[in-house]
């Protein structure tokens, strides 16, 4: 039997004080329906659970007949949605354990990456990789497939070592890398397989950043200099408004080294920032992290955006696409020619690169991609209208959309693209046989079409 999975239990007297505090799935709440993070969307129900242990998640599963879990509610789809009861783990944000031997941290699901960073950097390690946004749990992000950017770095989830969930029956489900195949399967498991509750990460020792902005680089550059310009730091994004063929801003990221010299005045046509910029260039850099050359540790560097930051509620919707990396100009051209259409809706676009994985259902499967995103302005139906039309530029180039960003592509094309699909589902009956943690957003995207 490959799969390591044991009901962990307490003792009698522990286990009796924290089930006594669940009760029935009826959660001690006002029964408001929370929003996510960017308000464009009402949550299905009232009934949130908010355990404070892993015996008490327990409970809530067994005691829920339908049950989906709540990361920081930076989904901009019904992903984490569910009509009965949500559970969110954001009381169970602390550090388990950090093993100096084997170069990992655990953490409890509810841990955001702004929470651990500032420990770990005190400790002397680092992460591989961040989001632009440090705001988001940790648990969430690696659940959708979420990554930073860096041609040799991998997404959010290729960090993740252990990882720790409860099934549809209550048990306590551990799987690690010597797991293979299962393991590989339930990192990327958009909440299908379980709760997650503890997630291992593989550490590094920690090092300064440092990261300079380029302004107006020619698209027609990228041709033959794609590559290039996308490995020049450790973290590249373009951002682009799609107006005259013009990449607005380029941010390249680097790791501070002996010897370092000063930075290049221009890049294949694109100018040195001479001040900070934040992505939409008319909005002030104050919450961006520092650039100008100024070292910094990597927490502080690797994101757009300032740790102390807390994000609010803003107006907008995202996107985003994953196209193989050897299609990339193409990509990027072909979404050009809808120009148009596109930036009277758009705040900006950010394209990335993304090293390949072997998670089942990352959209980075066994390929390096290049990530088209686009922040949109809440234009709910013209938004609804266009993403149709990018999903069509992109079909010559199978592109697959970011699993908690809003899209239209049909079931049917998703699923076609989803090489171990069918693994995938295999996996989800051994740990959901049931469907208890099905919601309309995985019926609809994984099981019908």
């Amino acid at each position: 039997m490959t799969k390591r999975t044991f009901l962990k239990t307490s003792s009698a007297l522990a286990g009796g004080a924290a089930l006594s505090q669940i009760g029935a799935c009826s959660p001690t709440t006002n029964k408001e329906h929370l929003k996510n993070w960017a308000g464009n969307l009402e949550y299905s129900t009232g009934n949130v659970h908010y355990p404070k242990t892993v015996e008490q998640v327990q409970e809530v599963v067994k005691k829920c007949n339908k049950l989906t879990a709540l990361g920081s509610r930076h989904s901009f789809n019904k992903i984490a949605d569910n009509t009965e009861n949500q559970v969110s783990l954001k009381e169970m944000n602390n550090v388990v354990s950090l093993d100096k031997l084997a170069n990992t941290v655990t953490i409890e699901a509810g841990m955001k990456y702004g929470e651990l960073a500032p420990y770990l950097h005190k400790n002397g390690y680092a992460l591989h990789n961040l989001a632009s946004l440090p705001h988001i749990t940790i648990a969430g992000s690696c659940a959708t497939g979420t990554h930073g950017s860096g041609v040799g770095n991998g997404n959010l989830s290729l960090g993740i070592a252990a990882i720790e969930f409860v099934n549809a029956a209550g048990e306590i489900v551990n799987l690690s890398k010597k797991d293979g195949e299962q393991f590989q399967g339930a990192v990327v498991g958009l909440g299908a397989l379980g709760v997650v509750t503890k997630l291992t990460l593989d550490l590094q020792p920690t090092f300064n950043m440092k990261q300079f902005v380029y302004r107006n680089l020619p698209m027609a550059e990228l041709e033959k200099n794609f590559d290039t310009i996308m490995s020049s730091g450790y973290s590249v994004s373009l951002f682009t408004d799609w107006k005259n063929k013009n990449v607005n801003e380029v941010w390249v990221k680097s790791k501070v080294a002996a010897g370092d010299t000063a930075p290049a005045p221009e890049l294949f046509g694109a100018k040195l920032a001479t001040q900070n910029l934040h992505p939409i260039e008319d909005i002030s850099a104050e919450n961006c992290t520092e650039q100008m050359g100024v070292a910094g540790p990597w927490f502080e560097r690797m994101p757009h955006f300032k740790m102390g930051f807390k994000p609010s509620a803003g107006k907008e919707l995202q996107a985003e696409y994953f196209v193989p990396i050897e299609h990339a100009y193409e990509a990027m051209m072909a979404m050009e020619k809808l120009h148009e259409k596109i930036t009277p809706h758009l705040f900006i676009s950010e394209i990335r690169t993304i090293k390949e994985d072997n998670l089942w259902m990352s959209p980075c499967y066994k390929k390096n991609c290049v990530a088209l995103h686009t922040t949109w302005k809440q234009e709910v139906e013209e938004v609804m209208n266009l993403l149709p039309l990018v999903e069509a530029q992109l079909t010559p180039f199978n592109a697959r959309p970011h699993w908690a960003k809003v899209f239209t592509m049909a079931p049917s094309v998703l699923q076609s693209r989803i090489e171990k699909l069918a693994d995938f589902k295999e996996l989800v009956k051994e740990y959901d046989p049931n469907g208890k943690f099905r919601n309309d957003f995985l019926n609809r995207n994984l099981y019908n079409g």
